[in-house]
């Protein structure tokens, strides 16, 4: 197997993997994302975020790590965040989910960063399962919070 930088050519097929994971998570109506959008996000002359493709042994991608640096105010460092670590059904349990979590494993120590993290939807246990057999730990004590739509647009406007 093989882990690249996607190229700005493959939009289409970031696209295609963004619907595929939403329909496993039974959200499909929420990827929106075009491909302008896309485009614009990755292949900007500065992007914040990346995509990791994981190919298989005749190069087909079977999956990708969608990323994005954070900071941690603790360490003094930047750390990894994974957005979305997606494989094909087809592919899965073959290795290609922890080779992308090695690959990324190995860019934190590599540049010095701290954390790796990512959040894991409380239902998916063989997900959970597997991430925990890797040495990943929950974050129990902690609750994910998010403004948005509306209360994003009211939120903005509560000092005006």
């Amino acid at each position: 197997m093989k882990i690249r930088s996607a190229r700005p050519d493959e939009a289409a097929l970031i696209q295609e993997l963004i619907y595929e994971l939403a329909v496993f998570e039974k959200a499909p109506e929420s990827a929106q994302a075009s491909l302008a959008d896309i485009a614009g996000a990755f292949f900007a002359p500065n992007p914040a975020v990346y995509c990791d493709f994981i190919e298989d042994e005749e190069g087909i991608v079977q999956g990708f790590a969608i990323w994005f640096l954070n900071y941690s105010t603790w360490t003094g460092t930047h750390g990894i965040y994974l957005e979305d670590l997606y494989i094909r059904p087809e592919a899965r349990g073959q290795g290609y989910g922890k080779a992308a979590l090695t690959h990324l494993a190995t860019i934190c120590v590599e540049r010095g960063y701290h954390r790796l993290q990512w959040w894991v939807l409380d239902w998916n246990r063989p997900a959970i399962d597997f991430y925990q057999d890797l040495g990943a730990q929950s974050m129990d004590e902690w609750t994910t919070m998010r403004v948005e739509g509306s209360a994003l647009q009211s939120l903005s406007e509560a000092n005006k």
